[in-house]
């Protein structure tokens, strides 16, 4: 009975705080869900969901993206129209994908891979010192004291990565492993998003500028050189974590809680009573530091 007091506080302030009609449509439709929902525990998972629409404190105009980990998918909308859906890989549960938002100000097509030293330590480094004719096959080098991996086929960021500072080292990228896309369940990173069709995506977000096409975004990546390319608008991304979600035909789908966030949100009500639910908080802080992480 505690708990769900918790859930109800937490929903009457949300729906005092902001009219619905001023909120993304699927945070709205979570409200209404959690209002004619009559299962305590499906109401404590949608209570949780409406919780990370509030803490994202998202500005919903114009493109952005949200990258749901729980779904495996990257949205890229228009207002509260969704224009195009990919298929994502995202972080294992020993190293989850975080939540998150960030300015997205370019992409990286044929990107070299700064490998963190973390993932160095797992092979690639002795690799290199004990085997460097196998190493530099795969790419891999040691340069001005760090390791890396040169472009091409082999390289773990595939052929584009999202120029997107922020706090985490966490990117949106491509992979040279896509037959990964062909599983269900697909929480297999080290907490980057890996993107399908990377560079379908690519070119959506460029493709604002009409000097952007599918057919020079392949041109230079069939180059093999590396090339910056600057967004005319940077656009926004919302890394999240939504375990249900509201579908067109106004039914709810729900996920599985990969991470066990719904989990730990459920056993800790206090920090959902004790949230404040004001427009004005901030949700993260960000770093102008752009390293890369695979």
């Amino acid at each position: 009975m505690i708990r769900l007091t918790f859930f109800l506080v937490l929903i009457s302030m949300t729906s005092a705080s902001v009219a619905q009609s001023e909120i993304h449509p699927h945070h709205s439709a979570l409200i209404d869900a959690y209002e004619r929902e009559e299962s305590p525990a499906t109401r404590a998972i949608l209570a949780a969901n409406i919780d990370r629409w509030r803490r994202l404190n998202g500005n919903f105009d114009g493109r952005y993206l949200i990258v749901n980990a729980a779904a495996f998918d990257v949205t890229l909308w228009d207002g509260y129209r969704v224009i195009q859906r990919w298929p994502v890989i995202v972080g294992t549960t020993r190293t989850p994908t975080p939540e998150f938002s960030a300015t997205v100000s370019g992409v990286i097509l044929n990107p070299w891979w700064e490998i963190p030293s973390s993932i160095a330590a797992e092979g690639i480094a002795s690799m290199v010192r004990n085997n460097p004719r196998r190493a530099a096959q795969r790419g891999y080098v040691y340069q001005n004291g760090r390791y890396r991996q040169r472009p091409g086929p082999g390289n773990a960021l595939g052929r584009m990565k999202l120029i997107m500072p922020n706090p985490h080292s966490v990117f949106l990228h491509d992979t040279s492993n896509r037959s990964l896309f062909e599983r269900e369940a697909r929480a297999l990173s080290h907490g980057c998003v890996r993107v399908g069709d990377a560079l379908d995506f690519v070119t959506a977000l460029a493709s604002v500028d009409p000097a952007w096409n599918r057919e020079r975004v392949d041109s230079i990546v069939q180059s093999g050189r590396t090339r910056t390319v600057s967004l005319d608008q940077p656009i926004q991304v919302y890394v999240s974590y939504f375990t249900a979600v509201p579908r067109s035909d106004e039914t709810i789908e729900f996920y599985p809680d990969i991470y066990r966030r719904d989990v730990a949100r459920i056993q800790s009500p206090e920090r959902l009573a004790a949230a404040r639910f004001d427009r004005d908080d901030p949700f993260c802080q960000y770093s102008d530091q752009d390293t890369i992480e695979g």
